[in-house]
């Protein structure tokens, strides 16, 4: 199998995240919301498959190139 690797694009703060290790995705789903600059941005799935990795927690501050989830598929 094929695996995406799916990097945070700006800095923030999570505010929630939508899926959890092991859990099917498609396309377009909302991985994790990041607040940055008082604006709250979706983080997408950028294809359909499995989470299987994922090391967020609500509340955790991140940068650019962070990892956010693989996905494999």
């Amino acid at each position: 199998m094929a695996q995406e690797n799916v990097e945070f694009p700006i800095t923030g703060k999570i505010t929630s995240v939508n899926v959890s290790q092991g859990s099917k995705v498609e396309e377009g789903d909302i991985l994790c919301l990041l607040e940055s600059m008082k604006m709250e941005n979706p983080i997408l799935a950028p294809v359909s498959g499995t989470v299987t990795k994922l090391e967020l927690s609500v509340g955790q501050v991140v940068e650019v190139g962070n990892l956010v989830a693989i996905i494999e598929y």
